[in-house]
């Protein structure tokens, strides 16, 4: 699945947390989660799609952080990073070797996925319809502060 759609994700799961700590471990769950629906997968070209995607995810980080309103941030920070974790073994094996998990948790981690080539595009309307959903609740929330105000 799409880094992407685990950052979504992790957005919606850490603002309906009540607090960071359980944003973060929810967020770890619905990754697993999202593993087991049918996603896309494809192997031969992994990092053509893999490099992009973890910068838009980036991205996608750094927006819903700007447009969540400042009492739920850390919430929604920690159920985005608690989505993206479980993944962190694809690049540590890539720049490191190894995974930074015991080999249990990435044999389960593999057995899990339902992968195929053919669902790519599946990937991106599940990716615009979490940002649609994460936008609708951001301006639900109110105001942004980090929009500036004019003052005088």
């Amino acid at each position: 699945m799409l880094i992407t759609n685990h950052v979504l994700s992790g957005a919606l799961v850490g603002r309906a947390a009540p607090g960071p700590a359980s944003a973060f471990a929810l967020g770890v769950a619905s990754h697993f989660a999202l593993d087991t629906v049918p996603h896309w997968g494809d192997d031969r070209i992994f990092l053509q799609v893999a490099v992009p995607d973890g910068l838009v995810g980036l991205g996608a980080m750094a927006w819903v952080w700007r447009t969540t309103e400042p009492a739920a941030r850390v919430r929604v920070l920690a159920g985005m990073a608690g989505a993206c974790l479980p993944d962190a073994d694809k690049p540590s094996t890539l720049f490191f070797g190894r995974s930074p998990f015991p080999a249990v948790v990435d044999a389960w981690h593999r057995d899990i996925q339902r992968e195929s080539v053919r669902r790519l595009p599946q990937e991106f309307a599940v990716a615009a319809l979490g940002a649609l959903v994460v936008r609708r609740l951001s301006r639900a929330a109110g105001p942004r502060a980090a929009r500036p105000t004019s003052s005088g």
